[in-house]
Order: structure tokens, then C-alpha cells, then sequence
């Protein structure tokens, strides 16, 4: 039996926020927190939920489970549950709701929201698994999982296309992600960048830079951490990297240099000092945005990224930063020699902080009231 919902009157305007799954707080619920300060009677609707890893921000709405956080081990294994995600979405009553926004990236905007009411995707991603990484994933999956993959993944297409066609209007979390949403739903996209908390972080004075460089995130393979320790052990300056899980720290220590040091998961206040103190962000991964880059400027270093996905809508290239244009070690170790002689390597953090001012929280929500103008909500 699938809970009613409550409806909750903000404004005149009844709400309801959907998101893929709410077990943790990474970017995609800091999207939805900001949503719930814009609309703060808004019920939440999602898969699976573990008040224990949200906010106390998302914990004062009232949220509503599909059937498959009913299932076993839901909130532990959520993602194996992903064929029966889009039928649940389907089963969810939205009656009586003034205005649905689905936060997408896993499966959200597929509900069915009331012929009234205006839908409005937030989307971060359309699934990687499904359409431009589903060969990488079927690759790294397990032999039954891979063997299956093929007739599921086709069925998830077809329903992911046709609930495309539900929502009145997209916004894309970078330009990256907008191609991407008209290359497989055929469907053009606003373009609002997610929050950052910039805010959070600060340059200090030029005598307490350091000498190093920095990698700051989770160490996963997409990411190509191992093109940046590659890099620096060849070419023997020193590189800080932050970030777990601890297993691939102790394979990424075996191929590193000397002067590259592994601090594994940080607290928050080291990271911020050590953003602030580096000489320049390392970041070759392809992201669909990427929140440390903008991290970093707000801490007023400049980052010296791979020149595709969200990094290009947020560093400016000789300004901010600079680009090199193919993840490899030799196009790498290129940039860094590029950026030691270039004027970045030693300017002020002015131009990298007034850049990252515009991935405030106020732009995001300057940008979901011009989106939601747009399909007249």
C-alpha cells in the first residue's frame, strides 16, 4: 500500500520534490536542500530514505518512500532494485500537488504528476549506467549482473525516453549535461548551475601558500587519480591527495613518488586549509559539473582540469585556471609546466574568487525561478 501523501500549502503553492534516493549527503541533496529553502512546506518523494545520513534540513520535511524502500535491505542495496524503480515511481498519488520538481539522476522523473500541475526536472545526469558510460558499467559488473544487463538496460531506455516526454521543462546542472539530455531524450534544457557553498572557504595571505599541488575527491577510477600520481612522480614535485576509499589509496601509494602524500578522508576544517594553501587544483576527470573546482576558487587557488564536461562552464582558462586537452600523463605533466610559467602561478586570488561568487546559492535560485517561468509555473 502506497502512504497518501500529505499535502503541504506554502505560499498557495503545493509542492512536491522528488529525488532518486536520499542515503547520504553529497551534491544532488544539497540541490535538494536548496529547493526546500525555496519551498519550505514541500513534501519530499524518493525510492529509498535514511533520515540517519540527511541533513536536519531535509529531515524537517515530511518524506515519502516508494514501495521500494520496503523491500529487503533497501536502503543498504537500493540500486540492485533499479528495474522496479520505474513502476514505483508510476504508483506514487501526486493529486492535489500545485508544482512537481524531480531532481534526476537516478530514476525520479518518471512520476506521474496531475494534469495541472507544471513538472520541472532538475537534472544532474541522465543515467550514465544506461546511455553514455553503459559499456564501462557493464564491464565492472559482476557475471550475473553483466549477463543481465543487456535486456534490462533496454527496457530502462524505452521507459527512460517516454517519461522524458512527461516533464514540461529540463534544467541541466552544466552545458555538458545539457547535450547530453538532447542527445538522448531529444529534448532541449536551461542551463542552472547546483549551489555551492562558497561561502565556506576563504583564500589566506601569499606567505602562507604552500608548495604543493592538490587532488581532492573520492578516489574513483572515472576520475583518473592515477593519471595525477603518474604525473607528479615523473615529475617530482610534491602532491597532496585527499580523499578514500583506503583501498585505493594503498594501490595508488605502490605507483606514487616520493613526494606525493596520501592524508586519505580529512575533516572538513583540514580540507578547507588545504585548498586554500595549495598552489592549484589537479582535476583530469570528466564531470558533469564538479563542486571542488569551485570549492577551490572560492578558496582563491586556480585549478588546472581536463578540458571537457562541467569544467568548462565553471574555470576560465588562462584566467581561473588552465585546460589541458586529453586525460593522459604526458598532456598533464604539459599543464603544470604551463601553468608554472604562466602569470596564474602567481596572481592573487581575486579573479579566482569573484568567479566562484557566481555559483552562489542565490544564482541557483535566480536560475529555478527563471526555469520554472518558463513552463509557466
Amino acid at each position: 500500500m502506497i502512504e497518501e501523501p500529505r499535502i503541504d500549502i506554502q505560499n498557495g503553492r503545493r509542492v512536491a520534490i522528488v529525488h532518486y534516493w536520499l542515503v547520504g549527503m553529497r551534491g544532488g541533496e544539497r540541490v535538494i536542500e536548496a529547493l526546500c529553502r525555496m519551498f519550505p512546506g514541500a513534501d519530499l518523494f524518493t525510492h529509498v530514505a535514511d533520515r540517519a545520513a540527511l541533513s536536519d534540513a531535509l529531515n524537517r520535511h515530511r518524506i515519502v518512500e516508494t514501495r521500494i524502500g520496503r523491500l529487503p535491505m533497501a536502503r543498504r542495496f537500493y540500486q540492485k532494485y533499479l528495474p522496479l524503480m520505474p513502476r514505483a515511481l508510476e504508483e506514487l498519488d501526486l493529486s492535489g500537488y500545485d508544482l512537481v520538481i524531480s531532481s534526476e539522476s537516478g530514476p525520479a522523473k518518471g512520476v506521474i504528476a496531475p494534469p495541472g500541475a507544471p513538472h520541472l526536472c532538475y537534472c544532474h545526469s541522465p543515467m550514465r549506467y544506461l546511455w553514455d558510460q553503459y559499456h564501462v558499467y557493464r564491464g565492472g559488473a559482476g557475471r550475473l549482473t553483466r549477463a543481465l544487463m543487456p535486456r534490462l538496460a533496454h527496457d530502462l531506455r524505452q521507459w527512460d525516453v517516454t517519461s522524458a516526454a512527461r516533464v514540461d521543462g529540463f534544467a541541466a546542472n552544466s552545458s555538458f549535461v545539457a547535450e547530453r539530455i538532447r542527445k538522448y531524450w531529444r529534448r532541449d534544457a536551461d542551463i542552472v548551475h547546483p549551489p555551492v557553498a562558497v561561502d565556506d572557504f576563504a583564500p589566506v595571505a601569499r606567505g602562507e601558500l604552500g608548495d604543493f599541488y592538490l587532488w581532492a575527491s573520492e578516489l574513483a577510477p572515472y576520475k583518473r587519480p592515477d593519471l595525477a600520481v603518474e604525473a607528479f612522480r615523473r615529475l617530482g614535485k610534491p602532491l597532496v591527495v585527499i580523499g578514500g576509499p583506503d583501498a585505493t589509496v594503498r594501490e595508488l601509494r605502490r605507483a606514487a613518488g616520493p613526494q606525493t602524500t596520501f592524508l586519505g578522508k580529512v575533516p572538513f576544517a583540514e580540507l578547507r586549509a588545504r585548498m586554500a594553501r595549495c598552489r592549484a587544483l589537479i582535476f583530469p576527470a570528466e564531470e558533469d559539473f564538479g563542486i571542488v573546482p569551485v570549492e577551490i576558487m572560492a578558496s582563491g587557488r586556480p585549478v588546472i582540469a581536463y578540458g571537457r564536461g562541467g569544467a568548462l562552464d565553471t574555470v576560465v582558462d588562462g584566467e581561473t585556471g588552465l585546460f589541458f586537452p586529453e586525460q593522459s600523463v604526458e598532456a598533464l605533466i604539459d599543464a603544470v609546466e604551463r601553468f608554472e610559467r604562466s602569470e596564474l602561478s602567481s596572481a592573487g586570488p581575486d579573479a579566482c574568487v569573484a568567479r566562484a561568487r557566481g555559483f552562489a546559492e542565490p544564482a541557483f535560485r535566480a536560475g529555478i525561478a527563471r526555469a520554472l517561468a518558463g513552463i509557466g509555473a
